[in-house]
């Protein structure tokens, strides 16, 4: 594919128009629209996970502008034709904390002409995006709908303390040693993504990224009967060993080998309604040109003690915007932050629910587009 020809033109459905901003915050970024043709409208942002794309919300875009509003969903920084992707490992990583997506969020919103958005949507990553734009400037970010990844709050920071042993700067710092430990040895994904050789692993697989992401989607949906979820009680390593191996992987399996067993044969992959192969080759055709590091540096960024300290100064702080959660109940991304999804209801003081939806995983906009969607307009309306 053409690195000039912004992607997803021939397939997007009609309304939809790709084009770059300038957020003013040092990242141009690509952004997919639709209800732009009508000035005034409310606007709604809608931020992707991984790896995954702004073509990841196709089928909410025009049903959303349908109802009224400016959609907006950008690649975020590190993807797609957005600036930093294509990056290397040891490239700066201050550009992917959270504190800076919320302020390339807050940016692109003001490059749009607004000064605030009816509604943030993430989605997996975006989701952790979403919740800290709503957490930090809910001035800026009126609503904010999370899908499955529970919020569990800013880092906590105990009181009474003084005089105690010091302990670990974050508070999973230990979990990569005790899940090493294990009678069957495992590893945590997120330290995973972490390392050196995640991208190269993801990227120069023997299967080729196209069959690598078909079998990462189709491993996390609710299409994998393995799917079937239920709360953890702690992150105690024997807890985080019962999620599948796409979270808690085999210590020396890389993700492309970890998901390459649940590979789905040709009559699976032509009953997948909700992912056909031409819409998969949309990611297959963006990340085999980038691939994946960009994205990986928000998981660097998450697991580097030395950018969590920032995050603590909101310690204790709410949400106090309306929210809502949505995930599939097939989606095991709900319960793999042990407490969090409990937690909501007190973190967000305007909670206005959860919502699991029957048969989706973990792609649960693309898997139930239309539950998703009516799900958002009923938020939407209820908020306004």
């Amino acid at each position: 594919m053409n690195a000039d020809v912004l992607y997803g033109q021939e397939i997007l459905p009609q309304g939809v128009r790709s084009r770059l901003v300038d957020n003013n915050n040092g990242c141009t970024m690509h952004v997919l629209e639709a209800g732009f043709a009508q000035p005034g409208r409310p606007c709604v942002l809608l931020l992707h996970g991984f790896p995954e794309l702004a073509f990841s919300w196709r089928k909410q875009l025009l049903s959303l502008a349908a109802a009224g509003y400016h959609v907006v969903a950008p690649d975020q920084r590190g993807y797609g034709r957005s600036s930093g992707a294509g990056v290397g490992f040891d490239d700066d990583l201050m550009p992917y904390t959270l504190i800076n997506r919320v302020s390339d969020t807050v940016g692109l919103v003001k490059a749009l002409g607004y000064d605030s958005v009816a509604a943030v949507i993430g989605h997996d990553y975006g989701a952790v995006v979403a919740a800290w734009c709503a957490l930090l400037r809910p001035d800026v970010f009126r609503s904010v709908v999370l899908m499955s990844a529970a919020f569990p709050g800013a880092p906590m920071l105990p009181k009474g303390t003084s005089g105690a042993p010091p302990k670990g700067t974050l508070p999973l710092s230990g979990l990569p040693e005790t899940l090493a430990a294990l009678p069957t040895p495992r590893q945590h994904y997120r330290w995973y993504y972490s390392t050196r050789n995640a991208n190269a692993d993801m990227w120069h697989c023997p299967q080729g990224v196209h069959d690598f992401m078909r079998a990462y989607f189709h491993v996390k949906s609710g299409d994998w009967p393995g799917n079937e979820p239920y709360p953890l009680a702690s992150w105690a390593a024997s807890e985080m060993a019962r999620l599948p191996t796409y979270y808690v992987m085999e210590l020396g399996q890389d993700m492309a080998q970890t998901v390459a067993r649940e590979m789905p044969a040709a009559n699976e992959i032509a009953r997948c309604a909700w992912l056909t192969d031409a819409e998969l080759a949309v990611y297959g055709d963006e990340y085999g040109r980038t691939g994946f590091q960009g994205g990986l540096q928000g998981y660097r960024v998450g697991t580097d003690p030395r950018f969590s300290g920032e995050l603590k100064a909101f310690s204790e702080r709410t949400v106090d915007v309306p929210a809502m959660f949505i995930s599939g109940a097939r989606d095991w991304g709900t319960y793999q932050s042990p407490g969090a999804l409990e937690r909501m209801s007190e973190i967000c003081t305007r909670y206005r629910g959860t919502h699991l939806i029957e048969g989706a995983g973990h792609w649960v906009q693309q898997e139930r587009h239309e539950e998703v969607n009516e799900l958002l307009k009923e938020f939407l309306i209820a908020v306004r």
